[in-house]
């Protein structure tokens, strides 16, 4: 977007999401609750749930086992998958429970990957495509905290893809980045242009960093290279910026202050399934090592929701708007009827929001207008004795009288498209 750029008393620019945050009462933070843990309203937690219900859909429809585990674990399980001591510094410190040591989970994969171990596996379950909204937990110095784009605790759309070969990992890698680019356009988000790849590398030399197998760093690399080149996507190459169980194509983008973050994922990975033994029988019965892709398909639900404010700058679309519609009667003696406005709206699945305060049409129209709501409807003399309402749009302005049965109609629609 070319606006200039423009400041609050605070010195933020205006487009930033959390001075929309606070204008809009998405979010909050405390420092009682403590930094880097967001607290979401009302309002916030409507847009959070609606991207949550859209994606989770979204990968249910394209094969997606949507699973739920625990938001800790024993210290061992990060052992046995190699994140301790790898992420030991973004790691909060060990709970003692009973005895025993817990961690606050930063990741969800070794979770996932003891589902996939619960029974044994055939190659005719391959791939197997599990995924959850994990709550993670991260340590970020405070100096690094930026809003919702960097937190302390966050959700992250996750999955993981056990494969059964190189071959079948190709082609569910070009599939995660077609999902990627699918749920980019619905948030109106364009290639090249508010996103764009980053293919992330190992250092072959750097054996403290990276799990040590260079003939599988090449192979894993060069599957990735291939595959954004028949997307025929344009990429940079970036050194020692893979995990450490494999290369990775990151989706960048830049936030209002300029600063570059990842926003998706996806990842090669040839060491869990060594460190798990994620085996599976092949079709002649014998018994073979699988291969992982991890993925994201909309990234953390903090950060794509930070993208998407600042993006829209608060004028939500319809279906992300936390409040849809504002119900607005003239006078007093209308409230009863717009009620009954509001109630259908609202037992119809769209958020509706009633001003039936005794102030003037002018302020209430002005408010509708400040909170950025998409539609409202004003009801008069006119419209009660029609049994009708008179509907006004964000974007579009007056769009004249029309019935119950079509306001419906129009907004379940708009709704349902995403548009």
């Amino acid at each position: 977007m070319n606006h200039q750029a423009t400041a609050d008393s605070n010195g933020m620019d205006k487009r930033d999401h959390r001075v929309i945050g606070k204008e809009l009462d998405l979010f909050t933070f405390s420092d009682v609750v403590g930094k880097g843990l967001p607290l979401y309203t009302e309002k916030g937690t409507a847009i959070r749930r609606e991207l949550e219900r859209f994606v989770v859909e979204e990968e249910i429809k394209r094969g997606y086992k949507h699973v739920l585990t625990p938001d800790i674990a024993k210290l061992g399980l990060y052992e046995k998958s190699g994140h301790y001591p790898y992420y030991k510094e973004t790691m909060y410190a060990p709970i003692d429970i009973d005895g025993e040591e817990f961690m606050l989970r930063p990741m969800t994969c070794p979770h996932h990957f003891e589902l996939y171990l619960s029974k044994p596996r055939s190659y005719r379950e391959l791939p197997m495509k599990i995924a959850e909204l994990g709550k993670l937990y991260r340590y970020e110095s405070s100096g690094n905290l930026a809003g919702l784009v960097r937190v302390r605790s966050f959700c992250l759309a996750d999955g993981h893809i056990v494969c059964a070969d190189k071959n079948q990992a190709r082609e569910e890698t070009k599939k995660a980045l077609e999902l990627i680019e699918d749920v980019a356009e619905v948030f109106g988000l364009r290639k090249d242009e508010d996103f764009w790849y980053r293919l992330s590398l190992g250092d072959r030399k750097n054996d403290k960093k990276y799990y040590k197998d260079d003939i599988a760093w090449d192979e894993a690399e060069e599957v990735l290279r291939q595959v954004l080149k028949e997307q025929k996507s344009k990429f940079v190459e970036a050194e020692n910026e893979a995990a450490f169980y494999g290369p990775k194509i990151d989706i960048q983008m830049k936030d209002i202050r300029g600063q570059e973050n990842t926003a998706f994922t996806v990842q090669y990975d040839f060491v869990m399934p060594k460190r798990f033994n994620l085996v599976y029988t092949a079709s002649d019965g014998t018994e073979k090592l699988s291969t992982v892709v991890h993925r994201s398909s909309i990234g953390a639900i903090e950060r794509i929701m930070a993208f998407i404010i600042e993006k829209y700058e608060g004028a939500f679309p319809l279906w992300l708007s936390p409040v849809q519609v504002k119900v607005i009667p003239v006078r007093t003696n209308h409230n009863e009827y717009a009620e009954s406005v509001h109630k259908l709206l609202m037992e119809n699945g769209i958020r509706s929001e009633l001003d039936n305060a005794d102030a003037n049409l002018g302020t209430k129209v002005r408010d509708a207008k400040t909170n950025k709501i998409p539609y409202w409807i004003v009801v008069g003399d006119k419209e009660v004795e029609a049994e009708k309402v008179t509907l006004e749009s964000r974007d579009t302005g007056q769009l004249g009288q029309i019935s119950k049965e079509e306001l419906l109609e129009k907004l379940q629609k708009e709704i349902k498209n995403k548009k």
